[in-house]
């Protein structure tokens, strides 16, 4: 089935970029650019009366970043697609906008195929994330992961008790083992966490997803 031309808007604060993107597309029939604003103020109260079908939004802006507009487009436009087009490569701001709702994200140095792929596919509902952002979350993920401490399995399980507010003669009691062997695993386990008591141990083990 011939798909219809999907309407973009363009909010970027650079005119240069508007331009460069409107050449980009112009060549593609399946798209067509129907406004530009270089704010977000000026495209939310556009939204407020007009629609397009996918947004292409820059990070930085003069007024509200593209982080904080967002969920302000959706709550105005549930259903518009919102592709996140910035040079910002930072994996934080990528997984922020991901959080707020966007459906896809590129870099500023995408192909044209590139982007009007990315078009077509949040405009029918699916993500896309561009080449190199998808690198870029990978090796953020890949560094998260070498960066938690390393634990033996027996830390894991003292680490699990003592978070279940279990005494150290009772965790001693439990695997077998003497209160000072417990104190040993729970000292390596404030030295390896980088923490000086319980309750800073159990709450950086929570955030780190360790138990």
């Amino acid at each position: 089935m011939q798909l219809k031309s999907i309407h973009i808007l363009i909010v970027d604060d650079h005119p240069m970029v508007i331009e460069g993107l409107k050449t980009l597309l112009s060549d593609d029939e399946r798209v067509i650019v129907k406004t530009h604003f270089i704010n977000g103020t000026d495209a939310l109260s556009y939204l407020q009366k007009d629609t397009a079908d996918v947004i292409l939004l820059d990070v930085n802006l003069p007024d509200i970043n593209g982080v904080e507009m967002v969920p302000k487009i959706l709550n105005t436009r549930a259903n518009i697609g919102i592709i996140g087009l910035s040079t910002y490569s930072e994996p934080s701001i990528i997984n922020q906008m991901i959080r707020n709702g966007v459906k896809g994200y590129l870099l500023k140095n995408a192909t044209a195929d590139e982007l009007v792929n990315a078009i077509i596919q949040v405009h029918l509902g699916n993500f896309y994330f561009g080449s190199e952002v998808q690198k870029i979350l990978a090796d953020s993920v890949t560094q998260e992961s070498s960066n938690l401490p390393k634990l033996t399995r027996r830390e894991k399980h003292v680490l699990t008790l003592i978070a279940d507010g279990k005494t150290t003669n009772i965790i001693a009691e439990e695997l077998f083992i003497s209160p000072l062997t417990v104190e040993t695993h729970r000292r390596n386990l404030m030295q390896k966490l980088e923490v000086s008591n319980a309750a800073s141990l159990i709450k950086v083990a929570i955030d780190k997803k360790l138990i």
